[in-house]
């Protein structure tokens, strides 16, 4: 409908045809050499087109590749929920090369918040620390936002704060864009959909949300100059 299209387009002007046709021809040789300075080795086609995409979201898979090597290996379930103690998964690392991992148990936390985990390894014993993240302090819940309330800004859908475009104090034109938002590879722009002024930031990039919670709280300039 043309009040929808025009919500979500605001002073963008439609694409007529197929997207894809007015796109700058991608140049592969200059991304190739862009991803393997960042890779520091030769990008595979593959990663190279994965990048063209997608280039945040490869970006971060390559450091949790440089991070804990080729995950991919574990079987889906060990590697989604682990093992349950006394339980084994075997993890072929290549052809001919089979590792039996067997989950033993775990100690009590030590003071610098580690736990030391027994597992056999081909049937040795091994053991290793780890930080266990569920001793952190977690985050106080975000409140949720009013829906009557237009002077609230709310997450619109769960997902990712990849980038916020205003401070406390910053003064808003009806709008003018907030926020980024990213869910499922796809990224949400937050618009204000009123003039104010940010009395306040909620949320930060990298913070992950939920549908309903306040991300901004805005007050009106008018109140603002009383006040003063």
């Amino acid at each position: 409908p043309p009040a929808v299209r025009k919500r979500i387009l605001r002073d963008q002007k439609p694409l007529r045809g197929r997207p894809g046709a007015s796109l700058p021809a991608a140049d592969i040789e200059a991304t190739t050499a862009q991803l393997a300075k960042k890779l520091k080795r030769n990008p595979s086609g593959r990663e190279v087109v994965s990048y063209l995409l997608y280039p945040r979201v490869f970006e971060e898979f390559a450091h949790h590749d440089h991070a804990y090597s080729d995950t991919s290996v574990f079987p889906t379930p060990t590697f989604l929920y682990g093992l349950d103690s006394g339980t084994e998964t075997a993890i072929d690392i290549e052809p001919g090369k089979t590792l039996i991992i067997k989950f033993l148990t775990i100690s009590e936390p030590h003071p610098d918040g580690h736990r030391t985990v027994f597992f056999e390894l081909n049937g040795q014993p091994r053991e290793v620390n780890v930080l266990d993240r569920a001793l952190e302090p977690q985050e106080s819940a975000r409140p949720k936002a009013d829906p009557s309330d237009p002077l609230q800004v709310a997450a619109p859908m769960p997902g990712l704060i990849v980038t916020v475009g205003v401070q406390p104090g910053d003064k808003v034109t009806k709008g003018q864009k907030l926020a980024t938002l990213e869910a499922m590879k796809m990224e949400t722009t937050l618009y204000a959909e009123t003039d104010g002024r940010i009395a306040e930031l909620l949320v930060k990039p990298g913070v992950q949300v939920e549908t309903g919670e306040l991300l901004f709280r805005f007050e009106r300039v008018a109140e603002t100059a009383a006040r003063i």
